[in-house]
């Protein structure tokens, strides 16, 4: 099988990072999804600056150069910022390509817009790196408790906040010497604003929110306090009262509303998040039918957020030995005529010899169309695809393994 070619936009800590272990984890990777994984393109600012990357990935400040590469299955986005993030993701989907994304400032604001466009283009967009570092936590709430109704989330989702705090407490020191430590220990940007002024924490809470409740709060609604008025004064304070300070982000519906804030709180040792320190997040939820859910792990640093990242990679492409499944061809054409003529010509030529199973066909109820969708293996697909261009390729289960060009040929 030809190996999985994935993008990357962004090549600083978080995306020389996926690089390097996809590098490293060769063998873990393949053993996980059946195939090799290929990084065939990074986009970044500065072309010349020297990067150690094999010589045949593609380096380039040009993203059209990126959505051009040969055979491209996947985009990995690794910056900051809603934009270019939101229009090279849109870009991506749209060519048929599957998305993963660490962006949760751009998820915030265009999330909703994303998901739509993923499920008009039938291809997957994952963001577990988003919210919560290596905490699994959006797998958890989106495929493990999905029965359940969540009531309420209280969490720590900022890394960088809470080593600043835990920091401040630990070694009597003021807040500007603890943020400085957590520059130098790579949990913190050279520019800390979003981090440590709550931004941060706001826009995972906002896609929390958006998965859980398919909408979000008035963002001008919600209470948004960092910790920059939180020194070693308040810290000890509450210190000596039995208390501790954790920057807390606080979702909780009632009665058809929801109250949210994201601010620091003083906790009782009785509170589930009171212990949570250094760098890690946590995040406690109250469900309707399972009760009280604690989820902890670290939140700050590359390797989490790099391993999240890959673990939706993986999630895309993984086979179960008890769900094995075939791969469809899709055909389209506004000629019933030629839609028919190429469905029996996959069967009698192209196909000789190969056991292509059950189909069905759509006719031109939606916008003119005509078509039918075969189930085959790879390999058949690989023929179709070389002796019929208007072939479309999908996973049964919904996504997309490989798009012909065009992905819809009007005949």
């Amino acid at each position: 099988m030809r190996p999985i070619r994935v993008a990357l936009l962004g090549f600083g800590t978080v995306g020389s990072s996926v690089y390097e272990i996809i590098q490293s984890h060769q063998q873990k990777l393949k053993q996980l999804t059946g195939r090799n994984i290929e990084v065939a393109g990074i986009l970044v600012k500065d072309e010349q600056k020297r990067r150690d990357v094999a010589d045949q990935v593609v380096i380039t400040s040009d993203y059209q150069q990126i959505l051009n590469i040969p055979d491209l299955d996947v985009i990995i986005e690794a910056i900051v910022g809603v934009e270019p993030g939101y229009t090279c993701l849109t870009e991506a989907i749209e060519k048929g390509l599957h998305v993963i994304t660490a962006n949760k400032e751009m998820l915030a604001h265009k999330g909703n817009e994303l998901r739509d466009a993923a499920r008009r283009h039938n291809v997957s967009l994952k963001c577990e790196a988003s919210v919560g570092g290596g905490i699994p936590l959006i797998g958890t709430l989106t495929q493990l408790l999905q029965v359940n109704t969540m009531t309420k989330i209280e969490a720590i989702l900022n890394g960088t906040s809470n080593y600043i705090l835990t920091d401040i407490l630990t070694n009597q020191t003021g807040f500007e010497q603890s943020l400085k430590a957590a520059q130098e220990l790579g949990y913190a940007e050279a520019d800390p604003a979003n981090d440590v002024d709550g931004y941060d924490a706001f826009y995972k809470l906002m896609v929390l929110s958006d998965l859980l409740f398919k909408k979000q709060p008035a963002w001008n609604q919600v209470a948004v306090k960092g910790i920059r008025e939180t020194g070693l004064k308040e810290i000890l304070a509450a210190d000596q009262a039995g208390l501790k300070i954790k920057h807390l982000a606080l979702l909780e519906t009632s009665d058809g509303g929801a109250w949210t804030s994201v601010e620091p709180v003083a906790l009782t040792d009785s509170h589930p998040l009171y212990s949570v320190d250094g760098v890690d997040n946590a995040v406690n939820l109250n469900g309707d039918l399972v009760g009280e859910v604690k989820l902890q792990g670290p939140g700050a640093g590359a390797y989490p957020t790099a391993s999240a990242i890959l673990e939706d990679l993986i999630q895309i492409y993984q086979h179960k030995e008890d769900n094995i499944q075939n791969d469809a061809v899709e055909f389209k054409s506004r000629d019933k005529q030629r839609a028919e003529q190429w469905f029996v010509l996959s069967q009698q030529s192209s196909l000789a010899g190969k056991n292509v199973s059950s189909n069905w066909k759509f006719e031109g109820d939606i916008d003119g169309w005509y078509g039918y969708q075969l189930s085959a293996t790879e390999e058949q697909i690989e023929v179709l695809k070389e002796t019929y261009p208007e072939t479309k390729a999908y996973r049964l289960a919904g996504l997309p393994t490989q798009s012909a060009t065009p992905a819809l040929v009007s005949i």
